[in-house]
């Protein structure tokens, strides 16, 4: 197993944002964690990369408890968030930007050699490599955010809605791209709200709302669960 959250307490002041949930992510799988605005996935994210203490519980990463570790040694060990809205540096060049996930390198062939992969990955970004980031379109702000993000090496790879706010050919794009970066051998813990999208991709999943794991399972057993369709994917159970 390569990451385990047992039994995570969080709270902002007086607000229980996580109620004891756990999961886990074993080498090599993409998992997805669903739910409603407010569930709890981006807090799950936060808590795992450091960002977050939560009151109670452990994280752990290759057997290690990492609960306490500061954000910048999670990601020298290879654990990497690429952050709701993507927050890249609007006023950075892409190339700029791209060097800045790999702060924690010092190795300056190994950067350029990252970076020129990235490119390979989204020839796009090579195109506007000496212009701003704010000046990108969404859909290359998320792909400069995902290339930032493998630009440190990540073993594991969170992701926080890569979909939000792009057209749905782009969210095609993104989710190949997704499905790619795990064929590589890099395990995924994928936070959306497009639960159609997530879950067709997944090995596993779990659904948060208000804080809580109310289901898990394979993905494709989600993806036909009653209340999922119901809550999740805007469909009809079929049921009279």
């Amino acid at each position: 197993m390569i990451l385990s959250v047992d039994n995570i307490n969080v709270h902002y002041g007086a607000i229980q944002a996580l109620r004891g949930i756990s999961f886990n992510l074993e080498e090599g799988e993409i998992v997805t964690l669903i739910g409603a605005n407010g569930a709890g996935k981006s807090t799950s994210l936060n808590t795992i990369s450091g960002l977050l203490r939560p009151t109670t519980g452990t994280v752990t990463y290759h057997d290690q408890d990492i609960t306490q570790t500061p954000p910048p040694e999670i990601v020298r060990r290879g654990l990497i968030q690429v952050p709701e809205g993507r927050k890249i540096f609007a006023s950075m060049t892409v190339w700029e930007n791209l060097e800045m996930g790999a702060y924690l390198n010092p190795d300056e062939k190994e950067k350029e050699s990252l970076i020129e992969s990235v490119f390979e990955r989204f020839p796009r970004l090579k195109e506007r490599r000496s212009q701003k980031g704010g000046t990108l379109s969404g859909g290359e702000q998320q792909m400069l955010a995902i290339g930032r993000g493998l630009m440190a090496k990540p073993k594991v790879l969170l992701l926080d809605e890569p979909s939000m706010g792009l057209s749905p050919i782009m969210v095609e794009q993104i989710f190949d791209t997704i499905r790619e970066i795990n064929q590589m051998g890099t395990s995924i813990l994928l936070v959306e709200q497009n639960a159609l999208m997530a879950l067709s991709i997944a090995d596993r999943g779990y659904v948060l709302d208000t804080g809580r794991i109310v289901l898990e399972g394979p993905a494709n057993d989600l993806l036909h669960n009653p209340v999922v369709i119901h809550a999740y994917l805007g469909g009809d159970t079929g049921e009279a």
